[in-house]
């Protein structure tokens, strides 16, 4: 998938190695096997064969019918703002794959007795529990003006993801315009699962207020945008644990 994952683990009283390492064995299995079916910079992985023709969506194991379903879903709630089949060189799921992956590997760790576990994919966060058995997580999403300061803090009780460019660079498509285009600065989407998240915070950054209205009124999803002048918009129960001034 070209990107990093790290695993967080919590507990109160200590972890045993021996506990939890089948579980967390379980997890990198689950997101080097997302690697290997859908990675678009493999040429071996099942994706690129089935983008080049080479193999049918028959031929390809279940997960990859599961996903472009799941994208289907994802185009249908953004009103086209995310589509994989708009982009160019064929399908491409990774605006949903990535963090797919990232709850797969989460789902892995349930059970094995941790107050707390964060699965970060890129920046893209998986959660369940927190720190201890009385906190909860609390995550920064930084300004796009300069990533090293904080724009807001987040209570997250889920996921959490973050689209922009001011990272990777102008890599976003309008699926409308098929052009490298952006309607605001920062996108973040909080919700119980990050595929979606990752998928709708896609949106929200190349669709901007259509997203935004369309995530209101999706039950358990709330939106924060940042445009390129600083103005800041917000889903009514967006969960914000400290707001930070662009001037202070």
């Amino acid at each position: 998938m070209g990107t990093v994952v790290t695993i967080d683990l919590y507990r109160e009283g200590g972890i045993s190695p021996s506990g939890v390492l089948p579980y967390l064995a379980r997890a990198v299995t689950a997101l080097h096997a997302a690697d290997k079916v859908f990675s678009t910079w493999k040429p071996s992985s099942v994706l690129s064969r089935l983008r080049r023709g080479e193999i049918t969506l028959g031929e390809a194991p279940p997960e990859v019918a599961e996903v472009l379903e799941a994208c289907r879903g994802a185009r249908e709630i953004s009103a086209g703002w995310f589509d994989p089949w708009a982009l160019p060189g064929g399908v491409d799921p990774s605006g949903y794959v990535k963090g797919w992956a990232g709850q797969r590997a989460l789902d892995e760790l349930r059970g094995c007795g941790l107050d707390g576990v964060m699965v970060s994919a890129a920046g893209d966060i998986a959660t369940f529990g927190g720190p201890s058995s009385h906190e909860v997580f609390r995550v920064g999403v930084v300004r796009p003006d300069s990533p090293m300061e904080l724009a807001c803090v987040v209570e997250l009780r889920g996921a959490i993801a973050t689209s922009g460019t001011y990272e990777r660079g102008d890599h976003l498509i309008n699926p409308r315009t098929r052009g490298r285009a952006t309607a605001v600065a920062s996108a973040s989407v909080v919700g119980p699962d990050l595929g979606l998240a990752d998928a709708l915070a896609t949106a929200l950054c190349v669709g901007g207020d259509e997203v935004l209205a369309r995530v209101e009124g999706l039950g358990g999803y709330e939106a924060f945008t940042i445009g390129n002048d600083d103005t800041r918009q917000s889903t009514s129960h967006f969960p914000f644990a400290h707001q930070v001034r662009a001037d202070s």
